[in-house]
């Protein structure tokens, strides 16, 4: 079945070519149709086979502009999924003008959502939780509901969202329709199913078969944990990567990786429980405004994320739960474009690995790892070929004068190869590098005790004015930490930083000795209360 085949609205038509859709998914050629029709369907698919438009798709088309009831509530488990959510029905009803579509979850204001609602929208997305809360309070009445979307059911009993259900599905209509979703079918589920669907539901599920799309090109590579961020890096710079996602199974680890190539002047980001909803909201601004063009994520932060555009996935680690790897590597190759998937390997991973494949029924390739001389050439080519075009298309005469007279004497040959090198490898000097003389080793009194990360020293630093380029090596302690700083940047902190808080503690930056200096000897007479330095000595 093709798009076509729907004779939806001439609006619908425009909009969903307007995203890019050039085919359906297997859950969009099977779950679209009975939806549409108004039938109660249960369909068993991981994240990233185009649940959203399975649903949306018949929601936008049969809610009518001029109808000012509520018709239609999807619920999610996560506020960011349904953000996503209400932004991918926004753009599907982009051409059908009057229909509200509202987001409605924990962490946002709840009056600012009251006037929202005060709008009358004809479709609610929302958490079940805070759905509860407007319920409570009559700002959001079920009575003329049509539809209920349950999105990633599996998942919100996952996170104690059982009564919750119970209490909306109790309170909606008899007589609407009922559409569920989710990625595994424990027994709650098919309880859920059996007491708030109609007799004999239309069950679609993906089949293993289907879990890894054909439009995923899937390799793994034999790399040892230690070499991993540098084999990313790499990969990344040979195939001019944009858009990336690195998923990693502890929340330590994916701090570890992100600092990792930040480092390496990398635009990473990390994604994990620990961050507060603010900063998690920030991060994937960034990330899907293309500013970070790396996000480093463990499964349960990035559950639910649908970014189109996303060029590779990269999994650090293979994941206990090979269902995750299903949804990571759905990220990549959607709406019809190639994605790709790296997966590294060592030692023991490779019977994983194998087991993986039984479990996907597909086959990862043994990919290899560009050279640093392939990476080299491949970059001199794409500085060639942007040379060839601004030589072609633009007005170059007057930087011949400038050359003549600022490297007179210099062959234009030398000229060009340190203008190409400084492209290909930026300036390489000596103060670039953290630990030489321009960069000094600074001691603060916060560390891992105090809830402080690699991202949340990054964070502190640059609200003191420091900026990225400035920050070296990063050592967080138990009790203190070590930061490699410019001469410069230490300046700053120690004026700016200092006698601040950081969740009640009082801030102290200071020089540290070197790495090799032995805590000095001092007499009773001359210790009157240990010092910062005998405090980072223990």
């Amino acid at each position: 079945m093709e798009i076509k085949d729907l004779k939806l609205s001439r609006e619908l038509n425009e909009a969903i070519s307007k995203m890019g859709f050039t085919e359906l998914t297997p859950v969009q050629r099977d779950g679209i149709l009975p939806v549409l029709e108004g039938q109660d369907v249960i369909v068993q698919a991981p994240t990233g086979t185009g649940k959203t438009c399975t649903f949306g798709i018949p929601l936008i088309e049969n809610i009518s502009p001029q109808d000012k009831k509520l018709g239609a509530v999807v619920l999610c488990p996560t506020r960011e999924l349904v953000i996503q959510t209400a932004e991918e029905l926004t753009r599907l009803a982009r051409y059908k003008k009057g229909i509200n579509i509202v987001p409605v979850y924990g962490g946002q204001p709840i009056d600012k959502q009251i006037l929202l609602l005060k709008k009358r929208p004809q479709i609610i997305v929302a958490t079940p939780g805070r759905l509860i809360d407007h319920l409570k309070r009559k700002t959001i009445k079920l009575r003329e509901l049509k539809m209920l979307v349950l999105d990633e059911a599996d998942e919100m009993l996952n996170m104690g969202f059982r009564d919750d259900l119970d209490i909306i599905l109790k309170n909606a209509p008899e007589e609407r329709q009922t559409v569920l979703f989710s990625a595994t079918m424990p027994q709650e589920i098919i309880d859920i199913a059996d007491n708030y669907q109609k007799e004999n539901p239309v069950h679609i599920k993906v089949t293993g078969e289907e879990l890894t799309v054909s439009t995923v090109k899937q390799y793994y590579l034999e790399i040892k944990l230690a070499n991993r961020t540098d084999a990313i890096g790499r990969l990344i710079d040979a195939n001019k990567y944009k858009l990336c996602m690195i998923f990693c199974n502890t929340k330590k680890k994916v701090d570890e990786i992100c600092a990792e190539l930040r480092q390496k002047r990398y635009p990473a980001e990390a994604l994990h429980g620990d961050m507060k909803q603010m900063q998690r909201d920030r991060v994937m601004s960034r990330f899907k405004k293309g500013l970070a063009g790396i996000l480093v994520a463990t499964d349960v932060a990035a559950r639910g994320i649908d970014i189109d555009g996303v060029d590779a996935v990269f999994n650090y680690e293979i994941p206990d739960d090979f269902e995750y790897y299903v949804h990571r590597i759905g990220r990549t190759g959607r709406a019809g474009n190639e994605g790709v998937s790296y997966t590294f390997a060592s030692g023991r991973d490779i019977k994983k690995l194998k087991e993986l494949m039984k479990y996907t029924k597909s086959e990862i390739v043994l990919g290899t790892l560009p050279s640093l001389k392939e990476v080299k050439k491949i970059n001199l080519e794409g500085i060639r070929d942007t040379v060839i075009r601004i030589l072609e298309n633009d007005d170059v005469s007057d930087y011949h004068d400038y050359i003549d007279s600022a490297f007179e004497g210099v062959p234009s040959s030398h000229i060009a190869a340190a203008l190409l090198k400084l492209m290909n490898e930026g300036e390489k000097k000596e103060e670039d590098k953290p630990g030489n003389e321009d960069f000094v080793r600074m001691f603060v009194n916060i560390g891992k005790m105090d809830k402080m990360g690699t991202n949340n020293m990054i964070d502190l630093l640059k609200s003191g004015g420091v900026s990225f380029e400035q920050i070296g090596k990063i050592d967080i302690g138990e009790k203190f930490s070590f930061i490699e700083l410019e001469r410069e940047a230490s300046e700053i902190v120690t004026q700016t930083l200092n006698g601040t808080y950081y969740k009640k503690r009082k801030i102290t930056f200071e020089l540290s000795g070197k790495k090799k200096k032995e805590k000095p000897a001092v007499s009773k007479k001359q210790v009157k209360k240990p010092s910062s330095q005998g405090r980072r000595k223990k």
